[in-house]
């Protein structure tokens, strides 16, 4: 009886971990080599950025656009930025460490942290995120995916972004930033 029990405990806990109520996490890197879990930055709401080196400017505009909307409205510690990198095609000797350089060289310009995906994690399920393009999702504060968008965004898209946004900080954020309050 006791190990008839054992056997459906761990099989109810291995279904719940399937489950679409458990947030996804991955198994990521800092800049400096470190692994870190993206489930670190839960309690309150992420903006994830995913891009290739290729790609980085695709949302540039959204990236600038966040920056000054949160600024003007004070909410800058309203969510959590995080940014990944898509490291996978330099995961090789001497690369890897050229491309780490870089990374932590961008950490420092942009002031967010950059972490980096090595082995294609977030390209992997369940994520499959496409790996040759800018990917920004919204996380609530459990980790669960409200937005996803591949590629540049165009206006509209913007708009379906910010409104999202505006309910999991509480803020509307849905109108553009008064002139003179980017960075």
């Amino acid at each position: 009886m006791t190990g008839t029990l054992a056997v459906v405990l761990l099989t109810q806990a291995a279904l719940a971990s399937n489950s679409p109520d458990v947030p996804p996490d991955a198994a990521l890197r800092t800049s400096s080599g470190d692994p870190v879990q993206l489930s670190k930055w839960r309690g309150k709401p992420v903006i994830l950025f995913y891009e290739d080196r290729d790609s980085t400017s695709l949302n540039a505009g959204l990236k600038e656009d966040l920056f000054a909307r949160g600024r003007e409205r004070n909410l800058l510690s309203s969510a959590w930025v995080v940014a990944v990198a898509n490291l996978k095609a330099f995961d090789f000797f001497p690369a890897r460490q050229i491309a780490l350089s870089y990374v932590r060289d961008e950490e420092k310009k942009v002031g967010v942290p950059i972490l980096v995906d090595l082995d294609g994690a977030m390209g992997a399920s369940p994520w499959s995120l496409p790996m040759k393009t800018s990917n920004v999702l919204l996380l609530d504060a459990r980790g669960a995916v409200v937005y996803r968008h591949s590629g540049r965004m165009k206006p509209e898209e913007q708009v379906a972004f910010f409104s999202a946004l505006s309910q999991l900080v509480g803020v509307d954020l849905t109108t553009p930033a008064a002139p003179g309050a980017s960075p």
